[in-house]
């Protein structure tokens, strides 16, 4: 009964190690692996890329092995990153570049830079060495003023050097632009000036040209007087050469024919005698020697 005892002891122990073996060899032969939505799985064999699996399950052998690498966007910080204008200004800028690997240079990436697909010092170096060259091609004015065409400037050239890591940009967002304190006093004073300049200006064509306006108002009002005292003038000079011309024809007739005069005297004693109501005067005043008489006595 003992020895019974101990073989069947000894065979529950066997199975116990046997589990474990068996679950030591799958832990180390399982086959199956899953590459997560947003990835692809570099495979690789004693250390060298064999393949690129898509996103799902992937089967390999034992003796390959998996990595996820990321395809996602992902995004790079740049702090205060400085540089210089070319009228020597100094200038800052924070920024946030937001890239992506390209998923046809995914086993170059993996080989050369990042197993993981974050390439976010490769960028935030490449963006500082950019935006310094850049802004050495503008004037502070000229930062200012063509804020979009910089950012475009960037833009580009950050495409161009990251395309080297395989990396592809999909923005830039610009934000804390600025220059030193002492230039940004001088821009404020400079727009403060421009301000009040300009305010000057205005309020002198305002008064210019409402003197213009009392001017043209005081010409059109004296311009109007004297063509009234024109208009007047002439009538009266058309008025007298029509009376002088009115007693020229009567001179003339009468010098003409002296009986006329006489004839004017007849017609006005003849509408005296038309008038006269047959009453004589009360009171005759004769000549000298001949007394005043009182007829109606």
């Amino acid at each position: 009964m003992e020895f019974s005892s101990q073989r069947v002891g000894a065979r529950g122990l066997g199975r116990i190690v046997g589990g474990v073996l068996l679950l030591i060899v799958l832990v180390f032969l399982w086959p199956f692996y899953s590459v997560p939505t947003g990835s692809r799985g570099v495979v690789t064999q004693f250390g060298r890329i064999v393949g690129i699996e898509g996103e799902g399950l992937a089967v390999l052998p034992p003796w390959q092995k998996l990595h996820n690498f990321s395809i996602r966007a992902e995004k790079a910080d740049i702090e205060n990153a400085e540089g210089s204008t070319s009228d020597t200004q100094p200038v800052k800028v924070s920024m946030t570049v937001r890239y992506s690997i390209a998923t046809d240079r995914v086993a170059e990436v993996f080989e050369k830079y990042s197993h993981d697909g974050d390439l976010s010092s490769y960028v935030q170096t490449a963006t500082q060495e950019i935006f310094k060259a850049v802004t050495a091609r503008y004037t502070a004015p000229d930062l200012i003023s063509q804020r979009a065409k910089i950012s475009g400037d960037i833009n580009a050239a950050l495409r161009e050097k990251l395309a080297i890591y395989g990396a592809q940009v999909i923005n830039i967002d610009m934000r804390n632009f600025s220059f030193s304190d002492s230039y940004m006093h001088a821009i404020n004073d400079k727009v403060t000036q421009e301000q009040l300049r300009l305010a000057a200006e205005n309020k002198l064509r305002t008064v210019e040209a409402e003197q213009k306006q009392k001017v043209a108002v005081a010409e059109a009002e004296a311009n109007a007087r004297k063509a009234q005292a024109d208009g007047e003038a002439y009538a009266n000079l058309a008025i007298a050469r029509a009376q002088a011309e009115a007693l020229r024809v009567q001179n003339a007739a009468l010098s003409q024919n002296k009986d006329v005069l006489e004839l004017r005297r007849i017609e006005v004693e003849r509408v005296k005698a038309e008038k006269w109501n047959g009453a004589l005067p009360q009171a005759i005043y004769a000549g000298a020697p001949v007394p005043f008489l009182n007829v109606s006595k």
